[in-house]
């Protein structure tokens, strides 16, 4: 099959490269997708995205006009996926369901402990040679309450890490698992239940309809004073102004956060020497209570590995069959 790589980066062409050899053939671009590129897409048979990429109703029309009947999402989301429109023009959608969920959850303990023990902060005082270490207090993990909301595949990992570190743990989801039934420490409650009652809150949910702004600035007045906030999952789902205020206010004590809902233009780009005109996130990245990465909680070898794989798969199932097990639609 000829396929052509949308949004591809140093980190992840050479894994894709070794998986596709000899099975198809395989272009790369670095640019992403959208209204404009979409038109690169013209003789090949199949395209692969990146979460950064433009799906949207208009870029999909373009798409199956060059004939493009397989779209490879190199992703566990689709939210930049206009599926109702792929489906009426009948292009293929798959993702990456599963690649290595304890890179994002092992990602979301390193942004929880770095916050908690002020490792940022320490390092600053350090390189300036003031060695005190009145302003880094942190509290024991052991014993606190832990919200995970969306238990999939990334959060029950989340949560066996927490249980393994002697936390209580609250859990939110429209669809509980029964993988910890029975488990001392750990239950299921309402979302309000657990903002009100947990340390700790990590996000791992998709995004859409139902989840855009789940936290928001109702949500976080109800949270207890000084929690810690960790967002894997999708910047859409958290009103970063309201997070901002919460912050401001005390109710957020800290935030560890890997996406923000307008990484778009941001994340994934070499912008030294640019000025970013976006206040909010301006702001956001200079309070000293925020630690940010730029959406890199996915990038492990194993995970990069993975994705690169099932993408193969993905492609070579459509070829034989015309359909993967991961087909979205």
């Amino acid at each position: 099959m000829k396929v052509l790589h949308y949004s591809t980066h140093g980190f992840d062409r050479k894994f894709l490269e070794i998986a596709g050899t000899n099975i198809h053939e395989f272009y790369f671009t670095e640019d992403g997708l959208n209204s404009e590129t979409a038109e690169l897409a013209k003789g090949f048979e199949a395209i692969t995205l990146f979460t950064s990429d433009d799906a949207s109703s208009e870029v999909l029309k373009k798409l199956a006009a060059s004939g493009i009947r397989y779209i490879c999402l190199r992703s566990a989301g689709f939210d930049h996926v206009d599926l109702n429109t792929a489906r009426e023009l009948n292009i293929r959608v798959a993702n990456v369901p599963a690649y290595s969920p304890h890179a994002v959850a092992e990602h979301a303990l390193m942004l929880l402990m770095a916050l908690n023990r002020k490792i940022i902060q320490a390092t600053k005082l350090f390189s300036m040679n003031d060695f005190r270490l009145d302003t880094l207090v942190g509290f024991n993990v052991f014993g606190k309450t832990a919200g995970v909301v969306g238990t999939g595949k990334i959060g029950s990992v989340f949560v066996r890490i927490l249980l393994g570190m002697g936390c209580r743990v609250l859990a939110y989801d429209i669809n509980p698992s029964t993988e910890f039934s029975g488990t001392e420490n750990f239950q299921y409650t309402d979302l309000d239940t657990l903002c009100m009652k947990s340390d700790i809150i990590s996000l791992f949910c998709p995004l859409n309809s139902s989840t855009r702004y789940l936290f928001d600035k109702k949500r976080f007045s109800i949270m207890k004073k000084g929690v810690i906030f960790i967002n894997t999952a999708r910047g859409a789902i958290v009103n970063t102004s309201d997070l901002i205020e919460a912050i401001e206010n005390g109710t957020v004590g800290a935030a560890g956060l890997d996406v923000y809902e307008n990484e778009k233009p941001l994340y994934f780009k070499d912008l030294r020497g640019r000025i970013i005109n976006d206040p909010l996130f301006e702001k956001l990245r200079n309070m000293p209570q925020v630690l940010l990465t730029a959406h890199q909680a996915f990038l492990t070898k194993e995970a990069l590995e993975g994705i690169a794989n099932t993408t193969v798969r993905n492609l070579s199932e459509w070829e034989k069959f015309g359909k993967s097990v991961n087909d979205l639609i």
